[in-house]
Parts: C-alpha cells; structure tokens; sequence
C-alpha cells in the first residue's frame, strides 16, 4: 500500500514539475540583454559542427560574469555565444569552498564527464597555484570541481526531453557555469581538452 501511495504522489510531483516548468518557457522564452537582443544561439547542424571544427577551431573562451554570458573563439574571433548562470553568489573571486562564486581568472578545460550529475560537464582547471597558494594564507580550503555543465540532470531530460533547452532564473550553482543542456552538448563537440578559458569579472 506505501509503495502504490509513493507511485501516485511522485507522478503527481513529475505533473506538477512539468506543468511548472511549461509556464516557466512561456514567460522566459529567451534571455534578453539590457538592448533586448536574444542570447540563445539557433542550435548548430552536425554537418556545421564538423565545419567549425575543420575551419575554424575553437583556441579560447571567455566567460563574462556580469553580462552573464560565454563566447567561444577561434583567432580573437566570436564563433559561438550562449547564455549562462554562474554561482549564487558570483561577484568576486573564489577563495574558498563554499563561498559561492565562479572563479576569475586564467584557467584551461582540462578534462570531461560525459556521466555528470548535471548532463555533461567540462572541468575547469580551478584552483591553480596562486588560488592554493591565497587559500593556504587564510587557513580555508580553496575548493574545487569547477565545471560547465547542462541546467538539467541526464534523469530529468529522460522523463522530460523538453528540459534540454531550460534555463534558470537566476544565479544557482556552488561555483560553477551553467548552460542549457542543448547548449552544452554544442559545447562539448566544439571544445577540445586543452583549451584555455579566461573568466572576467
């Protein structure tokens, strides 16, 4: 009998959540900038993945925090822009675990989880020395596990695919950047291991 109660109140939970979140796309359909133009890129063809890949590579990315968006670029030149969140409490450097913010500085893209809590995610070489090095100097641990990741769990894009294309708010994560999960895997074919990614304040 418990177990028939939990299968009832968790489809009524799954219809509350899709309902939700189907009242949530009709009012934030695009994430606008103060001039009004819309952030989120037309999704990329495969066939025009490979030719990005073949002609122009991605070697940077740049990550603006208070514009709250992401480019990729290919020789100082903008390929890609998406939109993101970043930590709930973003403004400033991160010096320690817990604090809430995205880190600001040099890093690279230094390895990928393609099983990760949040859909894919792509880990950012946070902390480097000079973060150890500052954390060390206030006694605290720097933190760590900085990614880009989806703004959706592989297990809620199961149940619900219209998920691959939602977006917060606001400002949610422990530190890191987040995109929508049609984002990241764009992301995911366009970047290499190795790429360098500056964050600016």
């Amino acid at each position: 009998m418990k177990k028939k109660h939990l299968f009832i109140l968790g489809g009524i939970l799954l219809i509350c959540l899709f309902t939700a979140y189907a009242a949530y796309q009709k009012y934030n359909k695009y994430l606008p900038t103060s001039a009004g133009e819309v952030l989120f890129p037309v999704p990329l063809s495969a066939a025009q993945i490979q030719s990005l890949r073949k002609n122009s590579p991605i070697d940077s990315i740049h990550v603006y925090k208070s514009q709250r968006y992401l480019v990729l670029q290919h020789q100082n030149t903008v390929v890609r822009r998406y939109p993101i969140r970043l930590g709930f409490a973003p403004t400033g450097h991160k010096v320690q675990e817990g604090d809430g913010k995205t880190p600001e500085g040099r890093y690279e893209l230094d390895w990928r989880n393609a099983q990760s809590s949040f859909y894919k995610s792509l880990h950012i070489s946070y902390p480097n020395a000079l973060d150890l090095d500052k954390a060390k100097k206030l006694s605290v641990s720097s933190g760590g596990n900085i990614m880009i990741h989806g703004s959706a769990t592989a297990k809620q894009v199961k149940a619900f695919p219209q998920l691959m294309t939602y977006f917060p708010q606001k400002d949610w994560t422990w530190g890191c950047i987040a995109v929508r999960n049609i984002d990241i895997d764009e992301i995911w074919q366009l970047v290499n291991n190795g790429t360098v990614i500056e964050i600016h304040p």
